[in-house]
Formats: structure tokens, C-alpha cells, sequence
């Protein structure tokens, strides 16, 4: 009886170290549950659900077949018919293209020598509804009913994995089509390979938005083909190789007792050889894959983790950075090697290279974001930069696929690569990154000569002048402050006045940036400042005077000295949040949209203006602003984002904001402070040290800052550097209901 009591208690003492054991180390929650990839499907977002792994070379998702503008990533919510499942996608993009590498499973023999130029006569074509239709990150999967087939998708780096699940008894085929033409590209040459009974390989040529996109592929099922049918420009070729500008294959296999057949599929911008290099020589263990890549996502979701109550907070937050890291996309294969636009193949040396390169949007948000969580990709990403100008001694403005599309306004890898060195990021030469933008700016394309000529871009030499001049004087200050930091005056002077091209202008009668004529003398008459025409005939880009008469985040205290005073700055920034929400003109772009009074959050040029309260010694006002937008430009269904994606700058917004931070000039290597939504946000720096913002009371209703501290010394600024919080630690913030208007407006302290 006495040992059955000491062993009773012995039991009693273990179970109860245990439950104290769990109490100290509960289980962590998963991250990627919160994530929903079908939000920004819908609307304008412009967005994908397919699978993919951060900045994957592979983006393989469903392709509906259409070419209309809210079909730029090839799928749009509103649709419920699928023709294939492609490798390539673009996230958030206003203009089409990729989609390429069709696959289709179907359960019956169907007519591919019918390559038409809609979906509405392919022979394979399915509905599918979005009731058994599900997407997570690294994973897809949607039912076909016309083929009473399940397919199921997921990816690694560089290897896609497919699994069809067929009914029993039925025929196991898939339609390989590499010459229908979507999402406004052209097949000029492709060709399939039947190297085995289980490999196929090819290539497909187009030209679209990229000129010159050459895709190689190389793809192994799980089962031996029995049969095929090989078509090359409308024409059944009785060969195991075809080669044509469209050309298609159906390839069968058993329908034995296992109603799954898996694939997987490489590819490579470079040769077959490379895509089968790329292939990942393992069997076709899809659970593991897909596991992988959701333990993959969960890293990177976790470089910043938010607490809060609010489950549709959690799902917005964790769903931007989502899509905050699935571009730039990797585009160097597993030997280092890639193709530029010229044809020729660079070996990316000790850095991955990356392509989908979205400048004009992603210098304000995504790649500060990308500072913070992944410092890694910016030194190669800046690498891979300094790799395409060496094609035409020119830095890139957009690049897709290695193309130079030469797609919107400025030369805004110079901000991501000066934002860099300045942050401290190495890894790439500075010498050679700075002689590449001094000679990109000194160089004539793209109205560049007109600006060194009179100072900013006459209106009448160019359209969307007045965009153009801002964003050129931005990219100025960006090489001014590398010059400086590297030691070279002479330049730093230079291109610290280049940078005044703003007050060539701006009208302080009208406090508007308006287009000015060559003698220096005249504005472009008549004007209204909402007129908006696209991209012809216009002094804006994308937009009007409203929208673009706030760039100038490199000298916001000249520019508000321009208008007179801090009064009539905030005065006019709160007219352009007020005033009616009209666009006149007849050709208005699209991509004016979110608007709330002039204000366009669905579009980039805004992104920034909220913060410049700030300045003005109105931080509350940035509060207030930078909240509503928070709370009304974005939600949890699939038409949660307010504009075009573009690649991730809508989330990096949200992102930031979120959390406090901003950074309104990305290259100061400063944010600035907002209204954080969280009781906590930690951005997580490296093992064991983090940057915590912690918002007491935060809610709703108390959105205004009303004291804080910084490692639990006073802090009374509406900025805060990079460099401290690279240094860790906790800015802790009091909030509440009503504005603190002595908060925030002390400029003698900087941290």
C-alpha cells in the first residue's frame, strides 16, 4: 500500500510537470491558416490562387482563357470556366502576359487541331464552381465537372507538382497545348518532345508584353503514356516530335485500379537541358511537396507576427504579406544561369537572379518590406538589376521574364538600390550599382534629354510630363545621396540641384503640378485638375493633378514651404481626401480607382500622401487618414484589394501601415509613424531579436497616438530609422479616441 501511494504521487508530480510544461510552450498557432489567396481575385486585383513558394520561379494556377483587362493574371473570380493550368503567372499586373505551359487533364479523346483564338470553341475546356475549389499557400486544388476530374497542385522552388484524380474506370488523358494564344501574347514557335513513355519536353516562343520570352520545359508522369496524338499548326503529325507555331499533344495513359496520375514539370528561360536540371529528381511524393512548401510559407509569413482578436484582421494582414513575397520571382535556374532579351545567357555568380520586376510600384512599400524581412533577396535582386543594364547601359524600369518592357514612368530600380546601401545591405558593388545609375541618368531615353535641357520636361515635348519630371527629380536626390555616401561632391551637388525640378512645376496659385511649356513661361491650358487622360495627351500618369501633385518625399519641408505654410499644405492634403470623387475626361485610365474624395489608393502615386501630415506638424492627421484607408480599402473577400496588386505593393502597404510604419522616401531609410491596428506587431530581425510595436487600448474608435515610448524611454516623433530597429527592442504606444496634437511634432530627438 505504501509503494502504490509514493508511485500515486509519483504520477501525480509528473503529470503535473507536464501540464505546467504545456502551459509554458503552447502550441504556436499556424500562420498560413490566416492567409486566403482568393482575395484579390475579384475587382481589380488582378491577383492568382494558384501554388507557389516565396519569390518561386514557378506560379501554377488555373487559366480561365481570357483576355480582358480583370484577366491579367489569367484567372478572375467571377469566371467558372477553366482551360488549363499554367506555370507562369503574374500577380496583380494592369497589363497580360505568361500563362504559359498549359497543361489540362480530361477523361475523354477530344480535338486539339482546333487551336482557336478564344476558349469558346476548345473541345477540353471545363466548368468548375467555386464550392469545391480551395487554395492555401504552396497549394491549389479545383474539381472539373465536365471531366469528373479533381486536380490538385503544389510546388517547390522550381519543380511544379500536379495530381489528377480521375473516376474509376474512366480515360486518364492531358492536353499539353502550347500554341493558344491568352492573356495578349503570341506563340511564334514551339515544339513537344515525346522523349519516353513517361517524359515529354518542349519550348514555347512568344512575344507580348515580353518581346521575346522563350520558355523550355521538360515534364515526367507518373505513369507510361500508351498513346498520343501530336499536332503542329492544325495538322495530326505522326511523329514522337513536332515543332510549329501551335502546337498541341494529348497524351493517354492506363486507367488501371489508381485513379491518380501525378506530374512534374520544370522549366527554364535557358534550354531543356537546364529545365531538366531544374526538375527535382525525387519520385512524385505530393503530400511531402506540398508540406514543404507550407513549412516554407510559414517562415516567411512569421518574419512579422501580429496579435489581435480580430480574425479578419489577422486574415488581411497575413494575406498582403502573402502576396508581398511572391514577386520578384526567381529566374536563374539551379546552375546560375538565365536568358536577357538580347539572347544572351548570364551565369548569376553567388545570387540568384529574379525577374518580374515591377519598379514603378514596388520601390515605394514592397521592397522596404523586403529590407526588413528578407534582406537576402534585396542584394540579389539588386545584383540581377545591374545584370540587365549591362544589355543597353541602362538600369531597368520593368522587367518581365528578362524583358525590358520599358512599362510606366522614372528609373525607379535606382531608389530600391540606393535604399539598399543605405540600410546597410551589401552584397552587390556599390561602385559599379553607382556608375550605373549616374550613366542611366545621364543618358537621353525616355525624356531624359529633355529634362537635363530645361530643367523638367515641357509638356508639349512629351506626354505625362508632369509624372515624368517629378519622378526624375526623385531618382536625382536617390543618386545625390549615393554620390555622398561614396565620397563624390562634385556629383552629389550636381544631382542634389537636378532634384529641385519640382519648383519648375509647381503653381502656388493653384497649389497644383502643372504641365509647363518650354519658354519656361505658360501652363498648359485649359486646366482641370481632374481631368484624367490615359497615358496620350496628358501631363499625368495614370491619373490627375489631384493624384500627382504630391511627389515630392525627398524635400517635404521645401515643398510645403512652396505652398506658403503648414496650414495651406494640410489645408489643400485634406481637399484632396474631401473633395468629390468626379474624374472627367473620356478616356480616364482604369486604374484611378479606391478613391476616397481624389485620393486613389488603388493606384501607386497616391501611396504616400497620407504620411505627409506628418511633416506639417499634423501627425494626427496622418493617423486619421492612414486608418480610414486601412479600414475601407481593404477586407477578406475576393474583391479585397481596391486597385491592381502590382506584385505586391498594395500588400506591402497595408503591411507596414498596419503595424505603424511607413516609408514615405524609401531611400531616407526612415518610416513614418502611422495608427497601428494591433495590440502587438513583431517584426522578428533574426534569432532571438525582434522589433516589438505595441498599441495599449488600441481599437476602432482609438486610433490617435496619445504618448509613447521607445525601450521605456519617452518618444515623442512621428519617424523612427531603420537602423533602430535593426537594433531590436519595443515602441510601445498609447492610444486613444480623441488626437494628441502636442504628440509627434518634436524634430529635435531622431531614432
Amino acid at each position: 500500500m505504501k509503494n502504490f501511494t509514493l508511485l500515486f504521487s509519483a504520477l501525480l508530480f509528473i503529470t503535473s510537470c507536464n501540464q505546467n510544461l504545456e502551459k509554458k510552450s503552447p502550441k504556436k498557432d499556424s500562420i498560413i491558416k490566416h492567409v486566403d489567396p482568393f482575395i484579390g481575385t475579384g475587382g481589380h486585383g488582378h491577383t492568382y490562387p494558384g501554388a507557389t513558394v516565396p519569390f518561386g520561379m514557378l506560379q501554377v494556377s488555373p487559366v480561365n482563357g481570357k483576355s480582358s483587362w480583370d484577366w491579367c493574371s489569367g484567372y478572375h473570380y467571377s469566371d467558372s470556366i477553366a482551360v488549363g493550368f499554367s506555370h507562369l503567372s503574374l500577380s496583380g499586373t494592369g497589363i497580360g502576359d505568361l500563362a504559359d505551359i498549359l497543361f489540362m487533364p480530361v477523361n475523354k479523346t477530344v480535338d486539339i487541331t482546333n487551336t482557336p483564338q478564344s476558349r469558346d470553341s476548345l473541345s477540353y475546356k471545363s466548368t468548375y464552381s467555386h464550392n469545391n475549389e480551395k487554395a492555401t499557400p504552396g497549394y491549389y486544388q479545383v474539381f472539373l465537372e465536365d471531366h469528373d476530374i479533381n486536380v490538385e497542385l503544389t510546388t517547390s522552388l522550381r519543380t511544379a507538382y500536379h495530381k489528377y484524380t480521375f473516376k474509376p474506370d474512366d480515360t486518364q488523358t492531358v492536353v499539353v497545348n502550347l500554341g493558344f494564344a491568352i492573356n495578349w501574347d503570341k506563340a511564334t514557335e514551339t515544339s513537344i518532345n515525346i522523349e519516353d513513355k513517361y517524359t515529354i519536353s518542349g519550348y514555347r516562343y512568344s512575344t507580348g508584353w515580353a518581346r521575346n520570352q522563350k520558355v523550355f520545359f521538360v515534364a515526367k508522369f507518373s505513369k507510361p503514356i500508351t498513346k498520343q496524338t501530336l499536332v503542329s499548326d492544325k495538322e495530326t503529325i505522326e511523329n514522337n516530335v513536332v515543332t510549329g507555331t501551335q502546337t498541341a499533344t494529348q497524351l493517354f495513359f492506363k486507367a488501371d485500379d489508381n485513379n491518380e496520375l501525378l506530374a512534374k514539370v520544370a522549366l527554364s528561360s535557358v534550354s531543356i537541358d537546364n529545365a531538366k536540371d531544374n526538375l527535382e529528381a525525387d519520385g512524385f511524393n505530393f503530400e511531402t511537396v506540398k508540406k514543404q512548401a507550407e513549412s516554407t510559407w510559414e517562415t516567411a509569413l512569421s518574419k512579422i507576427e501580429v496579435d489581435t482578436e480580430i480574425d479578419s484582421l489577422k486574415t488581411i494582414f497575413y494575406t498582403a504579406m502573402y502576396h508581398a513575397q511572391l514577386a520578384p520571382v526567381t529566374f536563374s535556374d539551379k546552375n546560375g544561369q538565365f536568358r536577357k532579351e538580347n539572347d544572351s545567357v548570364e551565369t548569376a555568380s553567388n545570387y540568384t537572379a529574379y525577374s518580374t520586376l515591377s519598379l514603378w510600384d514596388t520601390f515605394r512599400a514592397e521592397h522596404p518590406l523586403l529590407t526588413l524581412i528578407a534582406p537576402d533577396k534585396v542584394s540579389d535582386i539588386t545584383n540581377t538589376m545591374l545584370a540587365y543594364y549591362e544589355t543597353k547601359q541602362i538600369l531597368p524600369v520593368w522587367t518581365l521574364y528578362g524583358n525590358e518592357t520599358n512599362t510606366m514612368t522614372g528609373y525607379h530600380s535606382i531608389p530600391v538600390i540606393v535604399e539598399a546601401y543605405l540600410k546597410g545591405i551589401r552584397g552587390f558593388d556599390a561602385e559599379k550599382a553607382y556608375d550605373a545609375m549616374k550613366t542611366t541618368m545621364m543618358q537621353d531615353e525616355r525624356g531624359l534629354k529633355f529634362y537635363k535641357e530645361y530643367g523638367y520636361i515641357p509638356y508639349n515635348l512629351l506626354d505625362e510630363s508632369v509624372t515624368i519630371t517629378l519622378e526624375y527629380a526623385y531618382d536625382d536626390w536617390c543618386v545625390a545621396q549615393m554620390a555622398k555616401a561614396l565620397g563624390k561632391t562634385e556629383d552629389y551637388n550636381y544631382f542634389s540641384k537636378r532634384s529641385e525640378a519640382y519648383k519648375f512645376l509647381f503653381d502656388n496659385e493653384s497649389g497644383f503640378m502643372r504641365g509647363k511649356s518650354e519658354n519656361g513661361k505658360s501652363w498648359n491650358t485649359p486646366f482641370d485638375p481632374k481631368y484624367s487622360n490615359h497615358r496620350e495627351h496628358t501631363d499625368y500618369t495614370e491619373g490627375n493633378a489631384w493624384q500627382h501633385s504630391w511627389f515630392v518625399p525627398h524635400n517635404v519641408e521645401n515643398f510645403i514651404e512652396l505652398h506658403g505654410s503648414n496650414d495651406i499644405f494640410t489645408d489643400r492634403l485634406e481637399q484632396l481626401f474631401t473633395e468629390s470623387s468626379e474624374i472627367t475626361g473620356s478616356n480616364t485610365s482604369a486604374d484611378i480607382s479606391g478613391l476616397i474624395g481624389q485620393y486613389a489608393h488603388g493606384n501607386e502615386p497616391s501611396h504616400h500622401i497620407a504620411y505627409m501630415f506628418n511633416h506639417a506638424d499634423k501627425p494626427w492627421r496622418t493617423q486619421y487618414w492612414s486608418r480610414y484607408i486601412l479600414d475601407t480599402q481593404y477586407n477578406t473577400t475576393p474583391n479585397g484589394l481596391s486597385g491592381n496588386e502590382d506584385c505586391g505593393q498594395m500588400s506591402a502597404w497595408y503591411a507596414l501601415s498596419s503595424i505603424g510604419l511607413y516609408p514615405m522616401n524609401p531611400a531616407s531609410t526612415e518610416y513614418e509613424i502611422g495608427s497601428p491596428i494591433f495590440d502587438k506587431a513583431s517584426i522578428n530581425i533574426s534569432e532571438g531579436k525582434s522589433f516589438t510595436i505595441e498599441a495599449e487600448h488600441v481599437s476602432s474608435e482609438n486610433i490617435y497616438i496619445q504618448s509613447a515610448t521607445l525601450n521605456g524611454n519617452p518618444f515623442n516623433q512621428s519617424f523612427i530609422s531603420h537602423k533602430t530597429i535593426l537594433e531590436g527592442g519595443t515602441l510601445h504606444f498609447i492610444m486613444g479616441n480623441t488626437p494628441n496634437k502636442s504628440w509627434g511634432i518634436n524634430k529635435n530627438s531622431k531614432n
